[in-house]
């Protein structure tokens, strides 16, 4: 996939105030890590993950994604009128029918002629946006569009608190449920146009050049999640198996970018990929053979928000000048399923 004439016209993050460390969820588990004979401490050390943020209790997701959403506009040059398509891309929905999109689009105060739709598709959501909207865009059918993605882990990392807690668990029928600690909430939303809606001086925005897409859909069974009674949710996932095949997706999926984009390993200025923990990172950089130093990650205090993360990442980077005018950004996603998709970005 190729595109010349779509950029990223504005971009911003919206982040829970309450904080969870990963002590305190650890002090929440003393009674089966004192039956286990657990060490406290390893839930940072083996992820790298100090604390993430959740919502208040009944936040609904529309709330979290309306709020990247009005963040977003007024950064923007465009009018809510302007916009033509808005996409909800998250894993989190307020209710099965209708989309939560609706919802989104009312509380942030967009025009009747825009088309609205939910896009899921696990961590991959908004970056799988982003290239409906290039394609529009590229197209000539639209000419500016936005992303939300609000993203609500607290209801997954209660009901994972309450079952470890209550359930005669042992050690290893608990790895399933390892990964849903590292889960945090979070929302990012962005506005992506054809360079001809871009206002005079604003020209060198963030220009979308192009990737590529692969799946491996015989792994869609090592990483699970469904609702789980009245605001609840469950997840299980075999970390191990997950790391190794995502991985694999990933070295075959970045020949693919390669080609597309003729980047090599040395061409991007600054890597962005989802942000899962150090050891997924680690075993990413070193199979593609990329530079670690050249990573921006957000885990460390922000934890995985789920399809929010990789892009809110790129969002906080910009905002810390970690990203510079005329950097190349290569954004590496990949999602349950397995799905991976990676993107160039010229900012």
């Amino acid at each position: 996939m190729k595109f010349a004439n779509v950029h990223i016209e504005s971009l911003a993050v919206a982040l829970p105030g309450e904080i969870w460390t990963s002590a305190q969820i650890e002090e929440r588990l003393r009674p089966l890590y004192e039956r286990l004979r657990l060490p406290f401490g390893r839930l940072e050390l083996m992820t790298g993950i100090r604390e993430r943020r959740h919502w208040p209790a009944h936040t609904r997701p529309s709330d979290a994604s309306a709020a990247a959403g009005r963040a977003v506009l007024a950064k923007s040059s465009l009018r809510a009128g302007q916009i033509d398509t808005f996409i909800h891309s998250a894993v989190c929905r307020d209710m099965l029918e209708p989309a939560t999109a609706s919802f989104a689009h009312r509380k942030i105060g967009l025009g009747p002629r825009a088309q609205i739709f939910d896009v899921s598709n696990a961590c991959l959501g908004f970056l799988n946006s982003m290239v409906i909207l290039a394609g529009l865009i590229e197209s000539g059918q639209i000419g500016a569009g936005m992303i939300v993605s609000g993203e609500n882990g607290r209801p997954l990392i209660e009901q994972t608190l309450a079952h470890l807690v209550a359930a005669p668990l042992n050690r290893n029928e608990i790895k399933p449920y390892f990964a849903n600690l590292t889960i945090g909430s979070g929302a990012v939303a962005a506005i992506l146009c054809h360079r001809s809606f871009l206002p005079a001086g604003r020209q060198h925005a963030p220009r979308i050049i192009g990737g590529a897409a692969r799946a491996a859909t015989q792994h869609n069974d090592l990483c699970q999640g469904d609702t789980h009674g009245a605001e609840a949710l469950a997840m299980q996932t075999d970390s191990a198996q997950l790391l190794i095949a995502g991985v694999e997706l990933a070295r075959e999926t970045w020949s693919d970018f390669s080609a597309a984009t003729a980047w090599n390993a040395h061409t991007p200025d600054r890597f962005i990929c989802h942000q899962v923990g150090s050891a997924h990172r680690r075993k990413l950089y070193e199979t593609l053979g990329l530079d670690l130093a050249k990573d921006y990650s957000t885990f460390e205090t922000l934890g995985n928000m789920g399809s929010a993360s990789l892009p809110a990442t790129l969002a906080l980077a910009a905002e810390n000048a970690a990203i510079k005018t005329g950097d190349r950004i290569a954004l590496l996603g990949i999602g349950s399923g397995l799905n991976c998709l990676m993107l160039g970005v010229e900012w």
